[in-house]
């Protein structure tokens, strides 16, 4: 059963995100009005070290008034590398730099409501800078043993599926193995 977009018009716009009004055909002929976000594509990243640690960030998300561990993540810039955008995500909200990075994953958070892509990447090492530029946007930034991960989420200390997901396979990637 697929629905058909017959047209589509912004309704709101700013430099973060449009929101638009599309007309939609479904299959049995009936119309409905559906309001969809767009959204720029937003770059991830973290270091995994050799202890099998992965970098987080313990962070307040005001939206919904949660504490959570999440990767360092940003919107690319206009054409900016999504890669490179995960990089400079990284280095701005934990002060480490990444190694040559290893796309993990992308994946689309709410595809019922946004066209958001979420670009996952992770790095098998690092080097620390100095103290994050971007330091307002996480209460702490720890190195977290893999082992952790299932029982984080499961306790809902990783509430964003997008990290989740690729905490998840991380684990699997890095513990599986060995």
């Amino acid at each position: 059963m697929q629905w058909t977009k017959q047209s589509e018009q912004t309704v709101y716009e700013n430099r973060w995100f449009r929101v638009n009004l599309a007309d939609v055909a479904l299959p049995d002929g009936r119309h409905l009005d559906h309001f969809l976000i767009r959204l720029r594509p937003v770059a991830v990243a973290t270091v995994v070290n050799e202890a099998n640690e992965v970098l987080l960030l313990w962070r307040h998300r005001f939206i919904t008034d949660s504490w959570g561990w999440e990767l360092a993540a940003g919107v690319v810039e206009d054409g900016e590398d999504i890669a490179s955008a995960a990089a400079r995500e990284l280095e701005e909200e934990t002060g480490w730099r990444p190694g040559p990075l290893h796309h993990l994953m992308s994946v689309e958070p709410s595809n019922g409501l946004t066209d958001a892509r979420h670009h996952i990447y992770w790095s098998d090492r690092g080097e620390y800078i100095g103290h994050p530029v971007d330091d307002f946007e996480s209460d702490r930034r720890e190195w977290v043993p893999l082992k952790l991960v299932p029982d984080l989420i499961a306790r809902g200390e990783v509430p964003a599926a997008n990290m989740a997901a690729a905490l998840l396979l991380l684990h699997h990637l890095r513990l599986a193995e060995g």
